[in-house]
């Protein structure tokens, strides 16, 4: 099958930067590239004919005409601007057209703009649009509309193709009445709390033109979206080593809408993961942080689900290990990417546009690309390692712990205990009956334990820390100095308490 050439108007500067950002979206989607050409008149070679004469052709050869209307009207021939002109050149010749309009108000506009979209609105439909993102998702829908009007496309991607046995029953309210408020807050949603649902869905493009509920509606305000999608829960495991094998210390199979999804594995990950409090040294509130900074844990969450295949049998793995945390999601990188792109200045390219949309309303992603980056940053600005991309069969995201928070950091002389540091940890796994050091424990179990270990005789943090596999600073701030102030363990140098060589030893 042949493909629809698209013709994206608007030859003024008002435009320039959305219209080669359209010219290159669809080229990089890989629905829309494998139907669509979209043309643009700068980039065409040199030619000895008159402009007006070229556009007006293609034009004429195209099968879609992309209008972009928002303040300036643009230069005069004739009486008309350029866009006017191949605007009415598309309606003589009964091309599809597709308007947009950005969201000024009618004052900031040019009087003959105004003129041009009083007469456009009353031939064909036009939608709004604020930013280049709102754009694209509205000119994503359109097409998809578009290919399924002309039913050369039987198969729609998954979250615009509408779910037969669901209905308006299966939309929960209360969830869409939440993501109205938080939408509202958050980025200025122009919908209200007495909105019909059909006006809501609507708006967010989450109806087909027979008014038939997709299946990202489903995904995203459904009662019971499992119901219809089985594979849309996430499993998450805690091992207690940095393998997979038994025992395990938590399973749990996470269901719910994708917000619900997002919400419970960010819950589920950080009650994991230790967390260090600080002091007021230098803020009036006490500072704390887990092992892996709460953000870059919500980020490679959040991209799991918005990216992830829902047309897998597969559903996302969230493995939490001794010292890290892994991510897989059924889903791949664009056609033509690496993991490299992800780590440079990229666009965004949603594999679920209408899922990411009321995702980005809420607040839950950007939708500017940046996501990957910022994870990398923060890791960084943490001292953590950076965080490592794969795309095999699925795409895995790894996220390491602070440092020192497992038995993996080495002396200067590279070992990690001498002989009597493995004396002292065999005996503390004996007094106690462990294999192997729980990863999981409340702060009186790990008392207890510090307390059999200097019992006898002192032993430094850095020895503390790799016999109880936990980080430094969060045994420090978190235990020995409570546990000093308590009178439970006493200094080795109480008269220098910073000394490199202190170490601790149980009071009595």
């Amino acid at each position: 099958m042949l493909k629809k050439k698209i013709f994206i108007s608007n030859v003024q500067s008002e435009f320039k930067t959305q219209r080669l950002a359209l010219y290159e979206y669809i080229l990089s989607d890989p629905l829309l590239r494998k139907y669509f050409e979209p043309f643009l008149f700068e980039l065409m070679p040199a030619t000895d004919r008159k402009p007006n004469d070229v556009y007006l052709k293609e034009v004429e050869r195209s099968d879609i005409y992309l209008g972009l209307l928002g303040r300036e009207y643009g230069g005069v021939k004739k009486g008309l601007s350029p866009t006017e002109i191949e605007y009415n050149c598309a309606s003589k010749h009964f091309k599809t057209r597709l308007l947009f309009l950005t969201n000024h108000k009618d004052e900031e506009r040019e009087a003959k703009e105004r003129r041009f979209i009083t007469k456009v609105q009353k031939e064909v439909i036009r939608r709004r649009f604020s930013s280049i993102d709102e754009l694209k998702i509205a000119i994503y829908a359109a097409l998809v509309k578009y290919m399924e009007t002309m039913e050369f496309l039987r198969a729609l991607p998954f979250d615009a193709d509408f779910c037969q046995n669901a209905s308006w029953k299966d939309i929960d309210r209360k969830k869409v009445d939440t993501f109205i408020n938080l939408a509202r807050s958050k980025r200025g949603l122009p919908l209200t709390l007495s909105d019909s649902l059909n006006k809501i869905f609507t708006h967010l493009h989450l109806i087909d033109g027979k008014k038939r509920i997709v299946n990202a509606a489903l995904l995203l305000f459904g009662k019971d979206p499992q119901k219809f999608f089985i594979t849309s829960e996430i499993r998450c495991v805690h091992f207690y080593g940095s393998r997979v094998e038994k025992p395990i210390s938590s399973y749990k199979v996470l269901k719910g809408s994708v917000f619900e999804l997002i919400d419970q594995s960010v819950e589920f990950i950080l009650q994991k993961l230790d967390y260090s409090i600080g002091t007021r040294t230098e803020h009036i509130s006490i500072p704390g942080r887990y092992e892996i900074p709460k953000e870059i844990v919500t980020e490679a969450v959040v991209n799991a689900v918005a990216h992830r295949d829902y047309t897998s049998n597969a559903s996302i793995q969230i493995m939490l290990f001794s010292d890290r945390l892994e991510i897989w999601n059924p889903g791949s990188l664009p056609i033509g990417w690496s993991v490299e792109n992800l780590k440079q200045v990229h666009p965004s390219i949603p594999a679920n546009p209408l899922l990411a949309e009321p995702m980005y309303l809420a607040g839950y992603i950007e939708r500017i690309g940046t996501g990957t980056s910022d994870m990398e940053k923060w890791s960084k600005e943490n001292g953590l390692p950076a965080p490592i991309f794969k795309q095999e069969d699925d795409f895995r995201v790894v996220l390491y712990k602070m440092p020192n928070s497992q038995g993996n950091e080495l002396d200067s002389q590279g070992n990690e205990l001498d002989s009597q540091g493995n004396e002292r940890k065999n005996i503390f796994l004996q007094m106690f009956g462990f294999d192997k050091v729980p990863q999981r424990a409340n702060a009186s179990q790990i008392k207890k334990w510090i307390l059999a270990i200097c019992n006898s005789d002192y032993v430094t943090l850095k020895e503390l820390s790799l016999i109880l596999e936990r980080n430094q600073v969060f045994l420090q701030q978190n235990y020995i100095s409570p546990m000093l102030n308590e009178g439970l363990l006493k200094l080795k140098y109480p008269g220098s308490k910073n000394s490199p060589k202190q170490a601790y030893i149980k009071a009595g």
